[in-house]
């Protein structure tokens, strides 16, 4: 059975597994987590020059799932000992290089880079190169390529770079908190911090203090966990000790109507709902910081509401989404929030109790709209947004400022899309009056604690929303 889509996931599933294990158990000290190492590392897994870099790795891994650097405001980080297996980034001359005579190589570098060997192969000294790519422009057999490491390449923000030792640093100003450069690395040396231990700990204590855990789920959980049901998930997670599990889509339907009331009465707004691109927004176009929805997102808002019911409710969030964990942090979502988990942690979470989630019962949860639940998917704020609207003309008749209001909205997911339509939003040239942006390609069905990624994700939240029961977000 394939659950995750590659093997660097299965290894950061297996860390997080058995720490979650010994943290049941009450096994709390680093002596006994690193006793992991030899578990989840076999002779048979080894990749690397031997099983003890490899184990010396999966300890670090433990670390960043104990929580991480305290000293670290990343919610990324990385392991640099992992980090040392991409080629140097730059201008390359491949296999491809026939050793030609004509040398247009050489004559085009005016730095004397380009170099050759006793047959004749070019050859680029990195001294003097200044990555101009005026070589490989010229060359008549693509033989020089830019090579670019993949974290690199994923970060649309710019905000990692190869450090002094050759690994991989992040700048924590320019970083989102995204994750993009997690999924991506082929040798898992970036990972997101951990809170699987301290959401153990609220589940134990609930017992002891008596006073209840929520689990709220965000809407994009309908395409994960492909072998079992949505119904049976919940059951799991009332196993796992959960006392109440809601719908984050609910929260969703929360915010497309503030944000709706917003829209009206600002006359132009974007989106709140996903943290990477709200901090994207203040980073790269502070001018349009004001512009962003001062509306909760929904993992805020739902929170906001438990606790308004029950002040001595512990509130975990479980998604898709990295970025949330920064979301979290931020000291108007604290007071509401007392844990993240992303998909990831939720499959080790499960699988450290030994519950055969495909044979449970399933459970019911239809509390929210079919709107709420289309946030997990690019479009589906401005469709909730657009709904809010509509039904609060219809309830307040044809003379209220809803019924006037034309939403006019800008849907853009992946960084690079919603860059440009800040910028043309900022030099005032967006003819739209509501963006909604979203960080990850496709919506939070693409974010880097997915347990899968692919359009049959986006299939399974439209068949998510057709089903709701509610039919209105006013419902």
């Amino acid at each position: 059975m394939r659950i995750f889509d590659t093997k660097v996931q299965e290894i950061k599933y297996k860390v997080l597994c058995q720490v979650s294990k010994q943290t049941w158990e009450g096994n709390d000290s680093f002596a006994a987590f690193n006793d992991i190492a030899k578990v989840v590392v076999t002779k048979e897994d080894t990749t690397r020059c031997c099983i003890y870099k490899e184990r010396a790795i999966v300890a670090e891994r433990i670390k960043i799932a104990l929580g991480g650097k305290a000293d670290d405001p990343n919610v990324v980080e990385v392991i640099d000992i992992a980090c040392d297996e991409c080629p140097e980034a730059g201008h390359v001359v491949t296999d491809l290089c026939r050793g030609c005579l004509a040398h247009r190589c050489k004559d085009a570098c005016r730095l004397g880079a380009i170099q050759f060997d006793e047959h004749n192969k070019a050859k680029i000294d990195k001294s003097k190169c200044v990555e101009c790519g005026k070589c490989a422009k010229v060359c008549p057999y693509r033989a020089i390529n830019n090579f670019v490491r993949p974290c690199e390449q994923s970060c649309k923000v710019h905000a990692i770079h190869m450090g002094e030792t050759g690994a991989a640093e992040i700048d924590p100003e320019k970083c989102t908190d995204c994750g993009a450069c997690v999924y991506t690395c082929p040798f898992g040396a970036v990972v997101d911090k951990s809170y699987i231990v301290q959401a153990i700990h609220l589940i134990k204590e609930s017992r002891i203090e008596n006073f209840e855990v929520y689990a709220i789920m965000a809407p994009a959980v309908a395409s994960q966990f492909t072998y079992a049901s949505f119904g049976q998930v919940i059951t799991a997670m009332k196993k796992i000790g959960f006392d109440e599990v809601m719908e984050t889509a609910l929260g969703a339907d929360m915010t497309a109507e503030a944000e709706a009331r917003e829209l009206l009465e600002k006359g132009f707004v974007t989106s709140s709902c996903c943290p990477a691109f709200v901090k994207y927004v203040k980073n790269k176009f502070p001018a349009m910081a004001d512009k962003v929805s001062h509306t909760p997102s929904p993992m805020a808002m739902l929170g906001k509401a438990i606790k308004e019911r029950d002040p001595r409710a512990k509130v975990i969030f479980i998604g898709p989404c990295t970025a949330k964990k920064a979301e979290w942090k931020m000291p108007e979502v604290q007071p509401y929030i007392d844990c993240v988990l992303t998909f990831e942690e939720l499959q080790a979470l499960i699988d450290s109790m030994d519950i055969d989630i495909e044979n449970l019962e399933e459970s019911v949860l239809d509390e929210a709209s079919g709107f709420g639940r289309g946030f997990a998917c690019s479009g589906g704020v401005a469709g909730a947004v657009a709904q809010a609207l509509k039904e609060m003309a219809e309830k307040e008749g044809p003379d209220s400022p809803a019924a006037f209001f034309e939403l006019k909205a800008a849907v853009c997911d992946g960084i690079e899309s919603c860059r440009n339509t800040l910028a043309r939003a900022n030099k005032g040239l967006l003819k739209e009056n509501f963006i909604e942006g979203m960080a990850c390609e496709g919506g939070c069905i693409g974010g880097a604690g997915c347990l899968t990624h692919g359009e049959k994700n986006r299939q399974a939240i439209e068949a998510y929303s057709r089903e709701a029961k509610k039919q209105t977000i006013t419902e």
